[in-house]
């Protein structure tokens, strides 16, 4: 793939003021990688967006699991296990699930943990804080599976995934809950994330050695215009069980995993190059990506997708935005960003809720087909 090895500066005006970008380093040009949006969030105005995460840009599953592999690839091979993969929610599960299936391919000794905003009426481990976020607390469940639970409260090495680390806080966060709520043996920690604007912040605040793997490195300035308005943020942040809630016995990595079959509609048919889009909601997004890449496989055109609750303002990166309720019952507003009515042949929605949970409106407007998980 390219890659750039001297600086790159620049410069995105928003509504609140100008993002000043420096690349410093990238393996895949920074156009194929990422572009910029606003937020809609007084606490930060800005967000890198990934083109090829598949959640608010439809991405193809060969070149989103690429990009996983490359990051995987620069994890150090050496790590002493057990070794503790963790995926931040939501943005990031579904990249830390693939991550930890490109690492642990010739280990046993690695699980996979994702934060969640859904408690699922099990033990909780911890809850650490995303404080710029739109939804700042993450929750941290303990495993049931005795091994699940010995492999991580032994882990030696942590890795921690996240699609873009601005300032590092977050990890630092996540890593100090964890060590306070028992993870005592930590010795090695890894920070594993598409775009790195940290600058190393993370290793010089914790007392471990810290390396990172990424597919770009650089820096940001956003210089605010005091006399713009801030917007107002809708309602997302809410932390409970929901209408639909979900069910522990049906996990695919909050409740930790080693491994994830890929179960979801095993009878479904394509046909040579038919345009698909699949569409993952919410956190719920490692079933449907493997659904995904098999229907990739078999020939179809596929790209995928999530529905967030990122609230996020049109332009820039965000060229079209779908508004709907959540498939939780949470009552809160959901988003599916830049896919338009028509595009795609066939459009599937993946739920770990009830069909009757999703959207109405969404699956009219895109004519799409509901796919629940059924464990």
């Amino acid at each position: 793939m390219d890659s750039i090895t001297s600086p790159e500066r620049h410069n995105v005006q928003l509504m609140r003021g100008q993002l000043e970008v420096m690349v410093d380093h990238a393996v895949i040009e920074p156009d194929r990688l990422f572009d910029i949006a606003e937020r809609r969030n007084p606490r930060r105005a800005f967000l890198f967006v990934s083109k090829v995460l598949g959640r608010h840009i439809p991405a193809r599953p060969s070149l989103m699991s690429a990009s996983a592999q490359q990051l995987a690839d620069g994890i150090p091979a050496d790590l002493p296990g057990p070794v503790l993969v963790v995926g931040m929610a939501e943005t990031a599960v579904g990249l830390g699930a693939s991550v930890h299936r490109a690492f642990s391919t010739d280990r046993d000794d690695v699980v996979y943990l994702t934060s969640t905003r859904h408690p699922l009426g099990t033990e909780l481990f911890t809850r650490f804080e995303e404080e710029h976020s739109h939804a700042s607390a993450h929750l941290i469940h303990m495993p049931q599976d005795d091994t699940l639970r010995a492999l991580m409260l032994n882990a030696r090495s942590l890795v921690m995934v996240d699609d873009e680390a601005s300032t590092g806080k977050t990890f630092i966060n996540l890593y100090q809950a964890l060590v306070n709520a028992g993870l005592k043996h930590v010795e090695r920690v890894v920070t594993c994330v598409l775009t790195d604007w940290s600058s190393g912040s993370v290793g010089e605040s914790i007392g471990v050695p810290v390396s990172q793997t990424s597919l770009l490195q650089g820096r940001y300035q956003f210089i605010e215009d005091p006399e713009a308005p801030l917007p107002e943020m809708p309602e997302v942040a809410t932390v409970s069980a929901g209408e639909w809630p979900v069910r522990p016995d049906n996990d695919w990595g909050r409740l930790g995993t080693r491994n994830v079959n890929d179960t979801l509609a095993p009878g479904l048919q394509v046909r040579p190059g038919e345009r698909v889009l699949v569409v993952g909601t919410g956190e719920f997004v490692w079933r449907p990506f493997l659904l995904a890449e098999r229907l990739e496989r078999e020939g179809a055109d596929v790209f995928f997708s999530s529905t967030t609750r990122s609230p996020i303002a049109r332009g820039h990166a965000i060229k079209h935005a779908l508004a709907f309720t959540d498939n939780y019952g949470l009552g809160i507003p959901n988003y599916l960003y830049n896919v338009r009515p028509g595009e795609f042949d066939r459009v599937l929605i993946c739920s770990e809720t009830s069909a009757q949970a999703v959207s109405r409106e969404l699956t009219e407007i895109l004519q799409a087909e509901v796919i629940v998980d059924a464990g």
